[in-house]
């Protein structure tokens, strides 16, 4: 758990106020006469000519908090720095960009000598490029090292303002604690802390799974399952123990070759490991019903080193995503864990199953707002499903229309005879199902803009939520208990309208506006921390991953 000192109140731009001045003019006066050999005038005067003013990076206001004193003069100062950027491999980061860019290619020890060496210029040098390195460091924490959208097209939500107090930083600078400056950006939220713990665990059991040799579960047609007992049971316990859970394998002699205890049979599935089973199966989204069939066969044979990915990809995420987590109210829909969290203006959180598009028929990242609900909507079916799903059906059955409670429509809504239309060439000719029990929409729909035609919506095929895996639409979301959703929408912005009462209105296509818009974001997440705090790795259901690791 990081610690950081309680906040202060942030000071003007260029100046450091009240304690924290005379505490950083005492650690200035204390500093070793090495440090003292770089003089404040000779450092401004390098700062002045060599950044820029529109470098993004806050170099001159950091020397502004240390009164233009340098900061890296002293071995114990770089050492300090080059420690806690090694901790940066715990945010998924990778330290030698950081060490690199202070050191030019050599260790930051290195480089930090040949400056001492080296006359005023190469001592102010090295001193920016440090700086220059912590400062990105901290702006990589707090907004994320990667551009979102340039590697999730359609995440145009804005990257986190730089909120960290450089007075702050300075202090703890000055003070020798580096760390303690980069606990500042990092992010403060519950599931970024959650997922940087998975992430040293799971690098700690790839480096101890590199000692030996588990072997894979076999392939079987049949399950395992409680109250087997067969060698394929033993192999079961040993591959909990490559993921983490070394406790299904008391009593091994291979393992624990001095120990002379009592054990039950490892080659018995019994109830002990049924229960290591579905803790596992609860980690990695699948149903927790203890049994080894091919799913979970197929995440037990998976290899550390993919979820020490999925968890550097998403800790990337987590940094874009706390402006999306700080909205009251907010909604944002959990693509590849299939879930929607709708955060009210009191704090209050509601969750719920979410049914999302098939590989192939994505649900897209986006980031809109939501503006109105339909009541007893109607559909107009989508391009995509019109030319590849229901024109070869209504080729096949002249009956689907009617069976469907379906419409043929010109493209100005002139209703049209289906059976003057030529269905092997159609033409420009929209269908529209009317509202009622059979409409894939069901009861009401929640809209926002957006370019994709995606909106949540209910639906009439409740039993698919029982599902584990439920990336099953042809895009848009359907929400179970959507209904519950849009009461809170329409109670929490204000709305004088009520949806029991919206319902009994015998009016298709009922559109109502909420009196303020609710932000609303769709984002695609692989590896994060369910409602108790558990990271959950999910299934790269439209292989995303790839392309952010390769950029990170």
């Amino acid at each position: 758990m990081n610690k950081t000192r309680p906040a202060k109140r942030p000071t003007p731009r260029g100046k450091v106020g009240g304690l924290a001045a005379l505490a950083l003019s005492a650690a200035l006066v204390a500093l070793p006469v090495a440090a003292q050999s770089l003089s404040a005038e000779a450092l401004e005067q390098y700062i002045a000519t060599t950044e820029s003013r529109s470098d993004a990076l806050p170099v001159a206001t950091f020397y502004q908090r240390l009164q233009q004193q340098p900061a890296w003069q002293t071995p114990e100062r770089v050492q300090a720095l080059a420690d806690a950027l090694a901790t940066l491999q715990d945010d998924g980061l990778t330290p030698a960009d950081y060490l690199e860019a202070a050191g030019s290619g050599d260790t930051l020890k290195q480089a930090f000598e040949r400056s001492q060496a080296g006359g005023v210029q190469a001592r102010a040098a090295f001193d920016v490029r440090a700086t220059r390195a912590l400062l990105l460091a901290l702006e990589h924490l707090q907004r994320g090292r990667l551009t979102p959208d340039e590697v999730e097209p359609g995440w145009d939500t804005p990257p986190p303002r730089r909120s960290y107090s450089m007075a702050r930083v300075a202090n703890a600078v000055t003070d020798g604690n580096v760390k303690e400056a980069l606990a500042l950006a990092r992010p403060n939220t519950d599931a970024y802390r959650q997922l940087r713990e998975a992430l040293v665990k799971y690098r700690a059991l790839e480096k101890l799974a590199r000692q030996g040799n588990t072997p894979l579960v076999p392939t079987r047609n049949e399950a395992l399952r409680r109250g087997d007992e067969r060698t394929d049971v033993l192999t079961l316990r040993r591959r909990l123990a490559y993921w983490g859970m070394p406790d299904v394998l008391f009593g091994d002699p291979e393992a624990y070759a001095r120990i002379d205890a009592e054990a039950p049979p490892l080659q018995r599935f019994d109830a002990e490991l049924e229960a290591a089973v579905k803790r596992f199966q609860r980690h990695h989204l699948l149903n927790a019903d203890g049994v080894v069939g091919s799913r979970t066969r197929r995440a037990l044979n998976a290899t550390l080193s993919s979820h020490v990915g999925a968890l550097r990809a998403n800790l990337e995420r987590a940094r874009w995503m706390q402006p999306i987590m700080a909205r009251r109210p907010g909604v944002w829909v959990d693509i590849a864990g299939y879930r929607m969290h709708y955060t009210r203006p009191d704090g209050e959180r509601w969750s719920s199953k979410v049914i999302v598009g098939r590989a192939g028929r994505e649900t897209p990242v986006l980031h809109s707002a939501i503006t109105h609900l339909t009541v007893n909507p109607t559909w107009t079916v989508p391009p995509t499903i019109w030319r590849e799903d229901a024109l070869p059906q209504i080729r096949r059955d002249p009956g689907y229309l009617a069976r469907h409670n379906m419409r043929v429509l010109s493209p100005d809504g002139t209703r049209l005879n289906p059976a003057e239309v030529n269905w092997r060439a159609p033409g420009n000719v929209m269908l529209r199902q009317s509202a009622g029990p059979g409409n894939p929409l069901g009861r009401v729909v929640v809209r926002f803009p957006n370019n994709q035609l995606i909106y949540l919506h209910d639906t009439p095929s409740h039993g698919l939520f029982s599902r584990d895996r439920r990336a099953l639409s042809s895009g848009c979301v359907r929400v179970e208990g959507v209904r519950e959703l849009v009461r809170m929408l329409l109670e929490d912005t204000g709305s004088r309208y009520r949806l029991s009462e919206l319902l009994q209105r015998d009016q298709s296509d009922l559109n109502v506006s909420l009196p303020e818009r609710v932000p609303v974001a769709l984002v695609y997440l692989t590896a994060w921390p369910d409602a108790v705090g558990d990271v959950t790795f999910r299934p790269d259901i439209y292989r995303r991953d790839g392309a952010l690791l390769n950029a990170l």
